[in-house]
């Protein structure tokens, strides 16, 4: 029986997908409006049901109209209508850079994602990846994943308290660590599986497939940059942790780089598409991530946002980033990403008022009169009072 579960366990922990060199698979048959089949499968909808109720009531998701139905257009045009029709989505005021989705077709889409992508094909991967993991039942295949660990690591136990030595406690302990690791080998196949359907996915659609893999570097970039600041480790690791749920993104960035060249296929980025449909919400997105207090990465963001023409919106969250961080030398740039936002948009206010913040704190007179414009344009502002308290 000893035997018997070591070899269960060594079964967990091996890989069985390999995605480096291989092409998408084909797409699978439609099923239309899928039914959970089973006990396990009922019992995850059901759960997922109830954290549906919840997310649809809570204010952290966002209701716009527009927003939601362009995104939900992107989602169309790379799975196609059929399955589109069976996706709910919510888009979640969260500046963390993820989507996911939950076996019952609810799909919750981070804003961060949609602040960090720069055109559609880059969010076409990300929700095709999510949909994937959907159309392929992961979620009841991990399930029931986890709980074959479970049975395995729990006799295990029983055999290693009755053996009643150090031995014995040595062996429960390889099969604890070869079941857990194997759930964790068994997560990264799938993250796999889902990167090759989600590019069969875009190789189907009007999308670019190099996207996938353009977004995931940056995002590798924009980690490392946060790393450092924070004085840890970098994140570009080119080996996987024993117990990491995903492969490494510097994994995923290059076997999607692989794959798309391997493809042959180029396709549309409809970035002025995507930047159109962002430009109401990308300041409110922008604020949600200054309060990360994450400076190195957020400055590392924004420049690649910016590219190698910073707009008006982009260099006034970049005074802010800098006044926020508040060293003698970071109010000086302040300002001066504070006056060229100005001078691109003389209607925006809270330039004005960061300004004459940034101003005042380097002891700079010309501070009050940048506050009485913020004042001026903003009679009614929530800060009003506490603004004319700085005055002399």
């Amino acid at each position: 029986m000893r035997r018997e579960i070591l070899a269960a366990a060594l079964g967990l922990a091996a890989t069985s997908v390999q995605a480096r060199g291989d092409l998408p698979p084909p797409l699978p048959t439609y099923t239309g409006a899928y039914q959970p089949q089973g006990v396990d499968e009922r019992g995850i909808w059901m759960l997922a049901d109830e954290d549906e109720r919840r997310l649809r009531d809570s204010q952290a998701v966002i209701g716009d109209a527009a927003l939601n139905g362009y995104v939900r257009d992107v989602l169309c045009r790379t799975i196609g209508a059929d399955r589109c029709g069976s996706v709910r989505i919510y888009i979640l005021r969260q500046a963390a850079f993820n989507a996911w989705m939950t076996p019952n077709g609810t799909m919750v889409v981070h804003t961060g994602l949609l602040l960090r992508a720069r055109d559609e094909a880059e969010l076409a991967a990300v929700l095709g990846h999510e949909f994937a993991h959907f159309e392929l039942r992961h979620s009841l295949a991990s399930y029931r994943k986890r709980r074959g660990a479970g049975d395995i690591v729990a006799w295990a136990g029983v055999l290693a308290s009755g053996a009643g030595t150090y031995a014995g406690v040595r062996t429960y302990q390889s099969i604890r660590t070869g079941a857990l690791g194997g759930v964790a080998a068994y997560g990264r196949d799938q993250e796999r599986q889902a990167d090759l359907l989600s590019m069969a996915y875009v190789g189907a659609s009007p999308y670019d497939p190099r996207c996938f893999a353009d977004l995931l570097g940056r995002v590798l970039d924009e980690a490392d940059a946060t790393a450092q600041g924070r004085r840890q480790q970098s994140t570009r690791y080119d080996r996987v942790a024993f117990f990491a749920s995903h492969p490494t993104t510097l994994e995923r960035t290059g076997y999607l780089r692989a794959v798309a060249t391997d493809m042959g296929k180029t396709g549309v980025d409809e970035g002025e598409r995507y930047r159109a449909a962002m430009m109401t919400w990308r300041p409110q997105f922008l604020a949600d991530q200054m309060k990360l207090d994450e400076f190195e990465g957020t400055d590392y963001l924004l420049g690649r946002l910016a590219g190698d023409r910073w707009p008006a919106d982009l260099l006034f969250a970049r005074g802010e980033l800098y006044r926020a961080r508040g060293n003698p030398r970071d109010l000086v740039a302040a300002v001066g990403f504070y006056r060229a936002a100005i001078a691109q948009d003389p209607g925006n206010a809270d330039a004005y008022r960061g300004l004459g913040l940034a101003q005042m704190r380097s002891r700079d007179p010309a501070a009050a009169a940048s506050l009485r414009t913020y004042l001026k344009m903003r009679p009614d502002a929530a800060d009003g009072a506490m603004i004319e308290t700085l005055l002399p």
